[in-house]
């Protein structure tokens, strides 16, 4: 193992730009950094700009020192100040900075480690699918150890009323779109236990907004239950669902709503970890 070490220094001269000592300082944290980014995190939490005074309060500066790493930063194209009351806001760089992030993001490989947390977890199937016109798409698979499992061909398709990854994807979608939807496709009948009338989808949409997660009692396939969450990108719009299925008979409706808790839980970590805003209210 490597270590970083640094030279003795006599403790009346201390490195400039450091504080020694400094009660919560992070070893090897670059100070004017960290204050500049506290700067950047402030105003991309302002519903608006704020003046040199709230920027400083916020971030616990001085103004003088607040002014220094705004015009530093303005400098760079990551701040800007506008209007007759001077507010400062953020700047284009910062945009184009942060939207690099979401243009690289592949949230199909960062799904994996959690897809196969949740596999770990429970002892079930873990799959990842994704919104294709009116149809989920499997697009991923962490099979079980069980010998009883479920086995989901890769790119096959599931139907948004009667799945349960489809079912977290339709909740996800505006009210004007999972209506056009309803129109054009309808609810069919796929099993006895598929929902067919469309206040009774309504209803169980409702549901799932509510407590976060969807559940598949036998409506795709008979002798299969299914529990799933979406996945949000940064506008809280449904990138995909991750989900949890197995035979019915390993899955009575106690565990259900465990491992719909569960699933629910992970996906909100998995859409904070792309980057993206969990909208519900838990």
């Amino acid at each position: 193992m490597t270590t970083l070490t640094t030279p003795h220094r006599h403790a009346s001269s201390p490195r400039r730009g450091r504080t020694p000592g400094k009660p919560g300082a992070v070893p090897g944290q670059v100070q004017s950094l960290t204050r500049g980014l506290q700067i950047l995190e402030a105003l991309g939490r302002a519903e608006g700009g704020l003046t040199l005074t709230e920027v400083g309060h916020r971030v616990a500066l001085p103004v003088s020192t607040t002014h220094r790493l705004l015009a530093t930063l303005g400098k760079m194209g990551y701040v800007y100040q506008a209007g007759d009351l001077g507010l400062w806001y953020v700047g284009l760089q910062a945009f184009a900075v942060g939207s690099s992030f979401l243009g690289n993001r592949d949230f199909v490989a960062q799904s994996h480690t959690y897809m196969r947390r949740l596999m770990e977890q429970s002892g079930e199937t873990a799959n990842l699918a994704v919104l294709d016109g009116s149809e989920a798409v499997f697009i991923a698979q962490v099979q079980c150890r069980e010998i009883m499992r479920l086995l989901v061909k890769l790119g096959s398709r599931a139907p948004l009323h009667a799945s349960g990854v489809g079912k977290a994807i339709f909740a996800a979608l505006p009210d004007e779109q999972i209506d056009a939807i309803l129109k054009v496709r309808g609810l069919p009948r796929i099993t006895e236990s598929t929902i067919v009338a469309p206040e009774t989808m309504w209803a169980a949409l409702r549901v799932i907004r509510q407590r976060g997660w969807s559940f598949d009692d036998e409506e795709h396939l008979l002798g299969t239950r299914c529990v799933a969450a979406s996945i949000y990108d940064e506008h809280a719009e449904p990138l995909g669902a991750i989900s949890l299925a197995g035979p019915a008979t390993r899955l009575p409706d106690a565990r259900i709503k465990q491992l719909g808790q569960l699933v629910a839980h992970t996906a909100e970590e998995l859409t904070r970890k792309v980057g993206g805003r969990w909208p519900h209210p838990y």
